[in-house]
């Protein structure tokens, strides 16, 4: 059977080898040359449950979603001249619901456009820039943060209200401090941590106090002297910034401060108004993250009650836009992985609890609730861990559960108002990315796009499989990988691991690359692997559980079955295994350096949590606690404890002003490998953050494919990146 396997693989790859072309250095990193995908069409939101937001031909129209129908919402050609040069029309910052009012900010100021208006309105004219500027519900009123406070501008006349006083460095209202905007309100927030009630009188804001939070410095070294630019950033057993909430009139009369006691360790989030504006919820989570609260919050008699309490024995993901949603009625749908996998429940205003989904599986995300017929739409995993698909379950009556996208890959979709349409971008590994219209019963309306282009049909590309290996207690983990074109199973080849391996963060996913990066390195007679471990999200929470209190165990654990199978292939030269990362996936490539040499032979981190003491006390404190109460842990999860095993064969890189994993954590272990005589490669991104951006990046491609060949094809070194792909006589 084995054979046959082989045999049929042999002749699938000289089928597709053909005369066709491979992929360039070019169009893999530089984007030039033929494209071997092209854009799909650009849409945003519902502006209602029959049509939705498109750009065509360089306007921004609304499209009816039945009859195709474009109706032109913005168009740049029509208003030239009646805004500041430079302003990108298409892209307001935000607007009213019905398109009647767009915000623009610009040159560190703030401008609105009126429907039939024949030029903008500037708002503001201030040395400071206007940060986060929304507008309210009823477009009568803008907010925006600036210095550390909170202000509301009437778009009628401009007129600015300052309504909190305090703001500084130190003090954030409405403006949120690193830490919660990285782990907690997420970077799609960009630092936003206010919001508008729905009938606009109100605003519902964190302020954070960061007096007693550490800060770090990160040293910029342009000009004579350089600068220092100090960040408050709470490392694991630090203090957190102190957090209120507070709801403020936006004529500034008032701010009512809801209530918990000073100086108790948690946090505090915002998560939604009631529809009426009469009442507010949040969460409350403890410092340990096992013990979460959702609280009601009535405004007019100003009285708090919890609806909701979970404890668990690991720890409790926050709640956000995705997982939480009010209902008129007051009560609440909310995602929960107490069961060992994330499911739907419908919470009552009463507190009374009802599971909507069950079984081994997670739901992702909440994409729209229709409440007029009692049914919710989400994504999940239900077909596949390494898929996504949307479904849709009711909670009146009969309950039901039915599948929406039936085409098996992986779909990101955008649900009308009331679920009548949804738009649906969704590929596979067989299938390029393509849009498409459906009726809210999954049936197709109309193909809006399709990626694929001449060229990439024309391009060899090495083979995508996903597939399961079996970890030491048998564990199947998802696994993925790219063979290389023309790929012989009587050669042996040398294998990277890409991996990330963060908790609850799914590598191997049924979806087109998009990265053509690793379809390249795959032609240069390496075979490209994903493997996930079984904390990666694939498994459930009672999967996730068994990395707390210990980062990196399972990890290498799992990642050492993947490279022991491996080297019982054939056509796998068990002696050239590499394994690549960033940030956690740096971790842990640098960890499997340190902690398994035996079975990878060289590995590249980049910007990679070296000592878990060295992050940010939200991320870090959730999976191991705090340093004082698992100590241990903490040892074990170093890569700095293990160095003394590393052989060599490390390359390390870091954005000299990273200011998410700091520099600090590789220049620990450089130190550390250096004084052991150890051989070690490094490259420091002067100026970048976390990552490497811009004309850097195509030098860290490039230098990225130099290593592996110098490790895996010494004879071929100096010709990756510069005359194109290797021959195949070099792959052996």
């Amino acid at each position: 059977m084995k054979k046959l396997f082989w045999l049929l693989l042999v002749c699938s790859f000289c089928l597709q080898a053909g005369d066709q072309k491979l992929l360039t250095f070019e169009q893999a990193y530089l984007f030039k040359g033929e494209a071997l995908l092209k854009p799909l069409p650009e849409t945003g939101a519902w502006l209602d449950d029959g049509g939705y937001v498109e750009t065509r031909a360089g306007k921004l129209c609304r499209v009816d979603a039945r009859s195709n129908r474009a109706r032109v919402l913005i168009d740049p050609a029509a208003w030239k001249g009646a805004g500041p040069a430079g302003l990108d029309w298409l892209r307001p910052v935000d607007r009213s619901a019905d398109y009647s009012r767009l915000l623009y900010s610009h040159g560190g100021d703030l401008y609105i456009h009126f429907k039939g208006a024949k030029a903008l309105r500037r708002l503001t004219a201030t040395a400071e820039t206007e940060q986060n500027p929304t507008l309210s519900p009823d477009g009568g009123r803008v907010a925006f943060t600036a210095g550390g406070n909170l202000f509301a501008c009437a778009t009628a006349d401009g007129k600015v209200v300052q309504l909190t006083r305090d703001g500084s460095d130190e003090i954030l209202n409405g403006y949120a401090s690193w830490v919660y905007y990285e782990e907690i309100l997420g970077r799609g927030s960009r630092y936003r941590a206010y919001e508008w009630s729905p009938d606009g009188r109100r605003i519902a804001f964190l302020r954070f106090d960061q007096s007693r939070v550490p800060r770090f410095p990160l040293f910029d070294a342009r000009g004579a002297y350089g600068r220092l630019e100090m960040q408050y950033y709470p490392k694991p057993g630090f203090p957190n910034p102190a957090v209120k909430i507070g709801i403020v009139d936006a004529e500034g009369r008032a701010t009512d401060w809801i209530s918990f006691a000073d100086g108790v360790d948690h946090y505090l989030t915002f998560l939604a108004w009631g529809a009426r504006g009469d009442k507010a919820y949040f969460q409350w989570l403890n410092r340990g993250q096992d013990d979460l609260c959702v609280y009601e919050y009535d405004l007019a008699g100003k009285k708090m009650r919890p609806l909701y309490r979970e404890k668990q024995k690991a720890w409790i993901d926050f709640l956000d836009n995705g997982s939480f949603a009010v209902l008129d009625d007051g009560s609440v749908l909310l995602i929960s992985s107490k069961s060992g996998w994330g499911h739907l429940y419908l919470i009552g205003a009463d507190g009374g609890e009802k599971a909507l989904t069950a079984g081994e599986w997670s739901v992702s995300r909440i994409e729209a609730v229709d409440e007029k017929r009692g049914r919710v739409f989400f994504s999940a995993d239900k077909e596949d861990s390494t898929r996504s698909d949307l479904y849709c379950a009711t909670w009146r009556g009969e309950r039901t559960l039915r599948r929406l996208t039936r085409d098996a890959g992986s779909h990101r979709v955008s649900v009308s108002p009331g679920g009548s349409f949804f738009l649906d971008r969704w590929s596979s590994l067989k299938q390029p990315p393509l849009l498409q219209l459906r009726g809210g019963d999954g049936r197709l309306v109309r193909t809006m796009g399709e990626s694929a282009t001449p060229a990439l049909a024309a391009t060899t590309l090495g083979k995508m499989e996903i597939f399961r290996i079996p970890a030491a207690d048998g564990t199947q983990l998802p696994a993925g990988w790219i063979l290389p074109p023309g790929f012989d199973p009587a050669k042996k080849y040398p294998v990277v691991m890409n991996i990330y391996g963060g908790p609850g963060s799914r590598s191997v996913r049924d979806v087109f690359p998009f990265s053509l990066g690793s379809l390249f390195l795959a032609q240069q007679g390496i075979i490209v692997l994903s493997v996930d471990h079984r904390g990666s999200g694939h498994f459930g929470m009672r999967g996730m559980e068994a990395m707390h209190r210990c980062l990196g165990k399972w990890e290498i654990a799992d990642y050492s079955s993947a490279v022991r199978w491996l080297r019982a292939q054939p056509f796998v030269d068990g002696g050239r295994i590499g394994i690549s990362g960033g940030s956690y996936g740096g971790y842990v490539a640098a960890l499997a350096l340190v902690a398994a040499p035996d079975l990878f032979s060289c590995g590249i981190a980049e910007y990679a949590v070296t000592d878990w003491t060295l992050y940010d006390s939200v991320y870090t404190e959730r999976y191991m606690d705090l340093p004082a109460e698992n100590p241990e842990g903490y040892k074990q999860a170093s890569v700095l404890t293990h160095a003394g095993t590393y052989r060599g064969g490390l390359r390390l890189t870091h954005g000299s002003m990273d200011d998410n994993v700091h520099m600090q954590n590789t220049l620990q272990l450089l130190d550390i490998l250096l004084d052991d005589g150890k051989p070690v490669e490094l490259m420091v991104y002067p100026g970048e953050r976390h990552g490497v951006r811009g004309k850097k990046s195509l030098e860290n491609a490039r230098s990225e494919l130099e290593f592996w060949k110098r490790h895996f094809f010494p004879e071929s070194v100096g010709q990756v990146g510069r005359v194109g792909p290797v021959r195949q006589e070099n792959q052996e």
